[in-house]
């Protein structure tokens, strides 16, 4: 059995990420589907995100948003013991604007 859950909102902002992630909370039903087949959520800084982002154009030659780059960060970045097993990563998008993606990959 599940712990009871309840919608809370957000405040926070992003640098890196488009304003769709950037929500302040999740709706109703969105909140219904995750609270039934959701085990856990990841989290990922801004950091991370761009380099998942400099991955992908480095070694891929690949242009990927950054809200594209979340799966990749997360297996990266969020603890997991993934060595020696077979996984999966989902990328998605290349809606970003090239000066602020090469802002982005810009070393400070």
């Amino acid at each position: 059995q599940k712990t009871a859950y309840e919608i809370k909102e957000c405040d926070w902002s992003s640098d890196v990420c488009s304003s769709d992630l950037q929500s302040p909370q999740v709706g109703e039903l969105t909140f219904e589907i995750i609270r039934r087949h959701v085990d856990d959520i990841l989290t990922v800084t801004d950091e991370q995100l761009v380099e998942a982002m400099r991955f992908y154009a480095e070694r891929m030659k690949m242009v990927v948003e950054p809200t594209g780059c979340l799966t990749l960060a997360a297996a990266c970045h969020a603890g997991l013991d993934l060595r020696g097993q077979r996984v999966g990563i989902v990328i998605s998008g290349g809606n970003v604007d090239l000066p602020r993606f090469a802002q982005l990959l810009t070393p400070a």
